[in-house]
């Protein structure tokens, strides 16, 4: 039909565009018609082609120019009478006498009156309004900032989502302004809101009542605004802007809520684990009495069984202990058996020991006597290299005298150093010295007669210094 439409209105405007080209040309053809008869006018025919020239030629062709241009006419009134509502919208149809009319025209081909009314159409798809918390050169939308009881600044990102009535369409185009989003949307949206937060402090608004805003927000938004003929469909608050100093504050107390939090979650999983500790050790304490129970049942009726078998077991008891005495019986005859027999072995065996004990004394004095002669042997070897180093020494003693002296000198202190030098002084730098130094010695021992003593070397005794350890 809108294909139609379109068609109608070119066939309109090509009957017109024809009436007047029509028209035109006719007058364009007399005039040149004219034009032709004054040029060529001669002198003999100049009354007459003059005469011709101002005589009316054939008139222009008025009548069917009118034709085309009412068909032309018709055709656009046609097309004015026909109204295309799209999909996804509404219109009204708006009467330039009485107005807009009740009725809604829904998307598809309606009739109305050509030049008197017209179709003013709407948007019925689901729209969205959205605000910002703060400015945000990536978000576009309204700011919307209210004040908490603290009178603390807020910004709310909303986000609305509504459409029109269809079946008030003409009282929305009647009384609202347009474009509804921003000229009744915006307003009702901002004003609720800002009526609502001050009833809540700031902690609230962005912790624990922060639903509840949000619901009484949306009745109050979809009550207000279904009395102008708009539908909302769901009111959301997507998100809070602090301000910078209480979001700081806010957040430090919330980390030390949720420490508090945290411990008492603690306290009380502890408290359960003491609970069940509890529980578990009645439970316990009830299995330990049920199976004492069932132990002392187990008992009593193991004693009745036994009282019940115990008819049953004594004639076999009497033969086991007959039994008992024949075998102990044959082990008493098995053991004196054995007994003569350990002892006729033990008696063997200290037969062979006293013979062995025997063999070692004869070996213990065969050794004894031997270590006896290889000591006196050892010992005449010994006593034979004393008496020859004696003779040995007495020799040297005997040619040398004066060792006897050096021997008791080194044996009475160890902090003497002697020295043997010959008295004759043949050979050696120091006789002299010597000399001199024991002449006085020498004289002293002529006075006292004992020349014929006098020794063959003179010993000098230095006092050596202490040693040290």
């Amino acid at each position: 039909m809108l294909a139609l439409r379109y068609l109608l209105m070119i066939l309109g405007v090509g009957l017109f565009g024809s009436a007047s080209a029509l028209v035109v040309y006719d007058i364009f053809l007399s005039t040149q018609l004219r034009r032709l008869l004054r040029r060529s006018a001669t002198d003999e025919t100049g009354a007459e082609v003059a005469a011709l020239a101002h005589r009316p030629f054939v008139q222009a062709r008025w009548r069917l120019a009118l034709q085309l241009a009412a068909a032309g006419a018709l055709a656009i009134l046609i097309t004015g009478s026909v109204g295309v509502v799209p999909d996804g919208t509404a219109g009204v149809r708006v009467s330039q006498i009485w107005g807009a009319r009740p009725d809604t025209l829904y998307p598809g081909v309606h009739l109305v009156t050509p030049l008197v009314d017209s179709v003013a159409i709407y948007d019925m798809r689901e729209q969205v309004y959205s605000t910002v918390a703060s400015e945000n050169a990536k978000q576009k939308g309204d700011v919307l900032t209210v004040q908490a009881r603290e009178g603390l600044n807020i910004g709310l990102a909303v986000s609305v989502r509504y459409r029109l009535d269809p079946k008030r369409l003409d009282s929305i185009h009647r009384n609202l302004p347009q474009p509804v989003a921003e000229q009744v949307v915006a307003p009702v949206v901002a004003t609720i809101y800002r009526q609502l937060a001050p009833n809540y402090i700031t902690r609230e608004i962005f912790a624990t009542k922060r639903e509840e805003l949000r619901t009484k927000a949306a009745e109050a938004i979809t009550a207000r605004l279904a009395s102008d003929g708009i539908v909302v469909r769901e009111v959301l608050l997507r998100d809070l802007q602090l301000p910078e100093e209480y979001a700081k504050g806010l957040e430090g107390l919330l980390l030390k809520e949720q420490e508090n939090e945290r411990l008492g979650t603690e306290q009380e999983i502890k408290s359960k684990e003491v609970r069940i500790a509890e529980l578990e050790a009645e439970a316990q304490k009830a299995r330990e009495v049920k199976q004492a129970e069932a132990q002392a049942q187990v008992h009593v009726l193991q004693a009745k069984a036994e009282s019940d078998a115990m008819q049953y077991t004594l004639p076999l008891k009497q033969k086991q202990i007959e039994q008992s005495k024949l075998e102990a019986e044959a082990r008493k005859e098995s053991t004196l058996q054995n007994a003569e027999a350990a002892a006729q072995a033990k008696i063997i065996d200290s037969k062979a020991e006293i013979e062995r004990q025997k063999n070692l004394a004869d070996a213990e004095a065969n050794r004894i006597r031997v270590t006896a002669d290889a000591d006196a042997n050892r010992i005449r070897v010994t006593a034979a290299a004393d008496a020859e180093r004696m003779k040995f020494e007495a020799a040297v003693l005997k040619s040398n005298p004066m060792l006897i002296q050096k021997i008791i000198a080194e044996r009475l202190s160890d902090k003497l150093q002697i020295m043997m030098v010959p008295m004759d002084g043949k050979n050696f730098f120091a006789s002299d010295v010597m000399r001199s130094a024991f002449s006085g010695a020498g004289s002293a021992s002529s006075d006292d007669g004992s020349d014929d003593a006098a020794p063959t070397a003179t010993a000098l005794a230095q006092k050596r210094p202490p040693k040290r350890p």
